[in-house]
């Protein structure tokens, strides 16, 4: 009886090792990637502005300090204040005083059931901008009926949102994810770029070197280019291999940061329901870019309101 008894300890220990292994993020994963080296950054950034912008400033602003700042943001900021006088216009607008900005970022959220969440997350991206010396604003894009959450085309309502205001630079990013490097600028380079790399909930590991969702950087011209995204993954997964197909259909090659900069710290989260169509959606997803996506977009908008953090716009899909 006990051996038999010691045997099921042993197995028992043995199956949860196999689990651990082999459900660890990083097995597979890649902790070093090909990536643009810190000493290029600059280099390889699309230096642009909005076409709406004016600057008293006299001088342009300089980005070598800011690309090699080494000093990590603590996530608990959130839970603080933004300083009195920060200088952010309605519509979550910002503009350095100081220097004439030589980026022009929007910064679109799809958005849906998160209030604390996205508090927090206004308050330390505002942050986190006053060190990168960019002119940037955020939109909110809030799904507002009752079907399944449809990530990719909130993210086209936001492009297009943001291509109207005149901004040449688009970053898609999630509502639950924080980027804890100021080095990590948020701006566009020459190519597409996947800009959270290095999330600590896969221990800051590239869980696999296709990936292209989190944050993502992209001129809107290229955005266009490819037609946006797909406007029919309702349901959580898979939008944002579908924008990777057509990215590489139109020969565009993604690019990263170092994983030391492309650090970012994601919320927990109740998990979505997973889109029923996603898989046949995605085996097509080349041939029904040039009709699906931006070309194809339609929705009720219910309201736009510039809030002093953000730009809210309301949607019925």
């Amino acid at each position: 009886m006990r051996c038999s008894y010691r045997k099921k300890i042993i197995y028992g220990v043995i199956t949860i090792l196999i689990f651990i292994i082999f459900s660890h993020p990083g097995l597979y994963g890649r902790s070093s990637y090909e990536f643009i080296e810190k000493h290029n950054i600059l280099k390889y950034l699309h230096e642009e502005v909005n076409v709406n912008l004016t600057s008293n400033a006299f001088t342009n602003c300089d980005y070598h300090d800011i690309i090699n700042d080494e000093t990590t943001l603590s996530p608990n900021l959130i839970e603080g204040d933004l300083v009195e006088g920060h200088g952010i216009r309605d519509g979550g607008e910002y503009i350095p005083q100081d220097c004439r900005p030589r980026f022009s970022t929007a910064i679109i959220v799809p958005y849906r059931d998160r209030a604390e969440q996205l508090r927090g997350f206004l308050v330390y991206m505002h942050t986190f901008f006053r060190r990168q010396r960019i002119h940037y604003r955020i939109f909110i894009i809030e799904q507002v009926d009752s079907r399944p959450f449809n990530r990719a085309k909130l993210l086209n309502i936001g492009a297009v949102a943001a291509i109207n205001a005149g901004f040449p630079c688009i970053v898609l990013h999630d509502v639950d994810l924080l980027p804890l490097r100021p080095s990590n600028l948020y701006a566009c380079t020459k190519q597409p770029r996947h800009m959270s790399s290095s999330i600590n909930k896969f221990r800051f590991v590239l869980p696999y070197l296709t990936l292209f969702g989190g944050v993502i950087s992209i001129r809107t011209s290229q955005y266009k280019m490819v037609n946006g995204m797909s406007n029919e993954y309702f349901g959580w997964g898979a939008e944002d291999d579908d924008l990777y197909s057509r990215l590489r259909a139109c020969n565009f090659k993604i690019c990263r940061f170092g994983p030391e900069i492309s650090q970012y710290h994601m919320f927990s989260h109740k998990l979505q329901r997973k889109g029923k169509l996603r898989s046949d959606l995605l085996s097509f997803a080349r041939k029904r870019m040039a009709a699906d996506g931006l070309s194809s977009l339609h929705y009720l908008e219910v309201a736009t309101v510039l809030h002093p953090l953000f730009t809210h716009i309301m949607v019925d899909l």
